[in-house]
């Protein structure tokens, strides 16, 4: 990759394997947690929690959201709280369909 004057400097390998490894000790924080016992309350917030800030981690590093312009990366959190509200509007219908169909 080469960069022009002006402009940012991008990722480098390290950046990129420090990353890796440490998505992979949340995966291996998510699979103790797993085995854990705790109470599915707990289990089901710890999970979600260490899987939500993984995919930012992927999107900021892997996706190179980070680098962008900050233009880029707030244009797209509108479209994915839209993308989040029409699947909530959308998941009655859906479960309501199952009981809808004959056996």
């Amino acid at each position: 990759m080469t960069a022009s004057s002006g402009s940012r400097p991008g990722p480098t390998m390290r950046v990129y394997v420090t990353v890796w490894l440490g998505s992979i000790c949340l995966v291996g924080a998510e699979v103790l947690l797993a085995y854990a016992h705790l109470r599915t309350p707990v289990l089901l917030a710890a999970l979600l929690a260490l899987a939500a800030f993984e995919a930012g981690v992927a999107l900021l590093f892997f996706m190179h959201l980070k680098y962008e312009r900050p233009t880029l990366f707030w244009s797209l959190i509108p479209a994915l709280v839209f993308v989040l509200l029409l699947m909530d509007h959308i998941w009655p219908d859906a479960l309501r369909l199952t009981s809808l169909r004959a056996p």
